[in-house]
C-alpha cells in the first residue's frame, strides 16, 4: 500500500508539473502575441504620422482639417467602434484618421467616392500612409450604394452632397447599432423652425436627427467647421 501512496504522490506531482508548464506556456504565448501586436501598432503609427506630417497643409479636393481628423479618431478610439462606414473619401484624409483609430480596435471602414480621380488618388495615401488592410474604399454612387450596404455600422461619418444629407441619415439610421453614432461634417444647429439663411440639406438633416427619441445629437464644441454627432441609445 505504501508504495502504491508513493506512486500515486509521483505520478500526481508529474502531472502537477505538466500542467503548470501548460498554464506558464499559455501566458508566455499570451506575452508573446501582445508584444507582437504592440510591435505592429507602433509601426501604424509611426508610419501613420509621418505620412501626416509629409501630407500637412496639402489636403484640398473638400478634405477635412486635421482638427476635425483628431476628433473623429478620438470618437472611434473612445468608444471602441469596429463597423464604420464613411460616405464622400474625398482623396482620403479624413479615411485616414477613422481607418488610424480602427487599427487600434480591430476594425474596417468602408469608404465610398463617386469621383474616380479622387478615388484613385485616395488609395495612393491608403497605401502610403499603411492602411490599405483596414480600408473597403469603394467607386460607388452613394445615393445607391449607402441603400444597398447591409450594416449594421457603430460610426458612420457622412461628407457628400449636403443636400441629401437627409435621405443618407433616413437610409443609415435603421443601421446603426445601439450605442453606436452617426457623425456628419459641415452641420451647424440650424435652431427648431426653418428659417432664411438655412443651409438647406444640412439643417434639415440636423432637425431630423434631432426628432429621433433614441439618438442624442448634438454640435461636437471643438469644431470649428461644424460635426454633428448622433449616439444611438444603448437598449435597456
Amino acid at each position: 500500500m505504501a508504495g502504491l501512496k508513493f506512486g500515486e504522490e509521483r505520478m500526481g506531482r508529474k502531472f502537477f508539473r505538466i500542467g503548470m508548464a501548460g498554464f506558464l506556456g499559455f501566458f508566455l504565448g499570451l506575452a508573446f502575441c501582445g508584444h507582437l501586436q504592440a510591435e505592429q501598432e507602433k509601426a501604424v503609427d509611426e508610419k501613420v504620422k509621418r505620412f501626416l506630417v509629409k501630407m500637412k497643409g496639402q489636403w484640398h479636393d473638400l478634405n477635412i482639417p486635421e482638427e476635425d481628423g483628431k476628433i473623429l479618431y478620438q470618437i472611434i478610439t473612445r468608444n471602441r467602434y469596429r463597423k464604420a462606414l464613411e460616405v464622400g473619401t474625398s482623396t482620403g484624409h479624413s479615411a485616414v484618421w477613422i481607418a488610424w483609430a480602427l487599427s487600434k480596435t480591430g476594425g474596417k471602414l468602408v469608404t465610398i467616392e463617386i469621383d474616380e480621380e479622387r478615388h484613385r488618388q485616395a488609395l495612393l495615401n491608403f497605401r502610403e500612409a499603411g492602411l490599405s488592410e483596414y480600408i473597403d474604399a469603394r467607386l460607388a454612387d452613394a445615393h445607391h450604394l449607402v441603400r444597398e450596404l447591409p450594416g449594421p455600422f457603430d460610426f458612420v461619418f457622412i461628407d457628400a452632397d449636403k443636400e441629401y444629407y437627409p435621405n443618407y441619415a433616413k437610409a443609415l439610421v435603421p443601421k446603426i447599432e445601439p450605442g453606436g453614432c452617426l457623425t456628419a461634417h459641415n452641420v451647424e444647429d440650424p435652431g427648431p423652425a426653418p428659417r432664411v439663411g438655412d443651409n438647406g440639406g444640412t439643417a434639415e438633416y440636423y432637425r431630423y436627427l434631432k426628432s429621433l427619441s433614441e439618438f442624442e445629437t448634438r454640435i461636437h464644441p471643438q469644431s470649428r467647421w461644424g460635426i454633428a454627432v448622433s449616439y444611438k441609445q444603448k437598449k435597456p
